[in-house]
């Protein structure tokens, strides 16, 4: 579970949102929606420990991570964060496997069965027997599923999408979506950063982040 109290964020004299407080269920999609510069991957960012808010708390387990040290905010990462940018974030220069294997790397119980670990992510994204292809010659949906692959590969508790979806087409953001979904369902919480609403109807709760303040929760029908 990740709570975030009464969190503020400013860049000079402009507040970008204020008193923010919001509650991440483990288990839970929850989609943030808004127009853009409201401040949706800032609020990510500072959950993910990339950036620092002005004022509040964001706790996980009971700890506010915004106190951690810059060795407790590494394990936080390493050990609970999952990420999944637009840009994909890919070593371009290196192959499918190598980039799965930088998951692995912290996670000594997982090496002995690299291999059948990677395999199996791989086959869940659609791209099963591409693990010695070189990443800058996949296509831009095709590298999305990698960077899914790699999430699965990871196993986080606490996955931070910023419109994972954006520069995807239906099918690719569809399997983006039923990955995270399944993540969800098996007592990972993932946050999405989007514009898209067939993201949004997919998500359990959404959180409409306005300029000076984030709305009230509200549920999506089922």
């Amino acid at each position: 579970m990740i709570e975030i109290v009464k969190l503020s964020k400013t860049f000079g004299t402009r507040t970008l949102w204020s008193d923010v407080t919001v509650t991440a269920e483990s288990g839970r999609l929850l989609a943030l929606v808004g127009p853009s510069g409201s401040g949706k991957s800032t609020l990510l960012n500072c959950v993910g420990l990339l950036d620092t808010p002005t004022a509040g708390a964001i706790r996980h387990e009971g700890d506010d991570i915004t106190r951690f040290s810059r060795q407790e905010a590494r394990r936080f990462r390493r050990d609970v964060l999952g990420h999944l940018f637009q840009n994909y974030a890919l070593i371009d220069n290196a192959t499918v496997t190598e980039n799965l294997k930088v998951s692995l790397k912290p996670r000594r119980a997982l090496r002995g069965n690299t291999d059948a670990t990677v395999a199996e992510a791989l086959e869940r994204v659609g791209l099963a027997g591409r693990e010695k292809e070189m990443v800058h010659h996949l296509s831009g949906g095709e590298q999305q599923r990698v960077a899914l692959a790699r999430l699965i590969v990871k196993k986080p508790s606490l996955v931070l999408a910023d419109e994972p979806t954006g520069a995807l087409d239906r099918a690719n953001a569809a399997v983006v979506i039923d990955v995270l979904r399944e993540m969800s369902d098996a007592g990972c919480t993932v946050i999405i950063a989007t514009h898209d609403d067939d993201v949004r109807d997919r998500c359990d709760f959404v959180f409409a982040v306005r300029e000076k303040e984030l709305s009230t929760t509200s549920r999506i029908p089922s």
